[in-house]
């Protein structure tokens, strides 16, 4: 705009001077065509002026779309820098929440892998042997008396009733100690501290003794007895 008045301001400044010089150079120029000289000058002006202001205003307009334009560039990579940021601290949150759930599932498996290890390590309980389980596996080696033949005098039939259903039978002379029946009952696999012998009828524990003989003790006809478990006491 200042340069079109400057423009404008020259050029009217010279119009007098103009006139001045073609009057001195044409002293039959008269007054008419001084008049449509001067138009023709005017016009000449406006035209220019025309020129300069169009010419004025489309450089203000591409400058004004540059600038545009580079301010559009200067937003989108702001912009773009801003979601590379925000993309980055999501990344690095979740690479903190990843650590932390490998940290988490490493400690925990640490700590089994500890108390597997403790365990392991802890000393065996005692199994506390009920009397039942005492039972010998195998039969007592005992020397028992020879069996007199069924022919012999003084000789008395004992048949063992055991637990599982057998009857064991085998002859005794009369006078042979008490404490062969039980040493016999231990042989066969029953032992004393588990299980006793009875009577069958009447039903009664026998009673033996350290010098009694099978006589003493009442057995002097054949006998069937009873091999029972000991009640165990709690």
């Amino acid at each position: 705009m200042a340069s079109r008045g400057v423009v404008g301001i020259f050029l009217l400044s010279a119009l007098p001077i103009l006139c001045l010089e073609l009057r001195r150079g044409s002293p039959d120029l008269g007054v008419k065509d001084l008049i449509l000289l001067c138009g023709r000058i005017f016009l000449l002006l406006a035209l220019l002026t025309l020129i300069i202001s169009v010419t004025t205003s489309w450089l203000n307009s591409f400058k004004s779309s540059q600038v545009y334009l580079k301010e559009e560039e200067e937003k989108n990579e702001k912009r773009q820098k801003l979601v590379r940021k925000k993309q980055q601290e999501a990344q690095g949150e979740k690479g903190d929440e990843d650590l932390g759930l490998e940290n988490e599932s490493q400690t925990s498996f640490e700590t089994s892998n500890r108390e597997a290890a403790k365990r392991r390590n802890l000393p065996k309980p005692l199994t506390k042997i009920s009397p039942s389980a005492e039972q010998p596996t195998q039969k007592e080696v005992l020397n028992l008396p020879e069996e007199p033949p069924e022919a012999a005098e003084e000789v008395v039939t004992v048949a063992l009733r055991c637990p599982s259903g057998n009857v064991l039978r085998r002859r005794f002379l009369k006078s042979c100690s008490s404490q062969v029946l039980f040493d016999w009952m231990k042989k066969i696999g029953y032992h004393t501290s588990l299980y006793s012998l009875s009577t069958s009828f009447p039903r009664r524990p026998l009673e033996v003794g350290g010098g009694w003989s099978l006589q003493d003790i009442g057995i002097t006809v054949d006998t069937v007895l009873n091999v029972e478990e000991r009640e165990q006491s709690s």
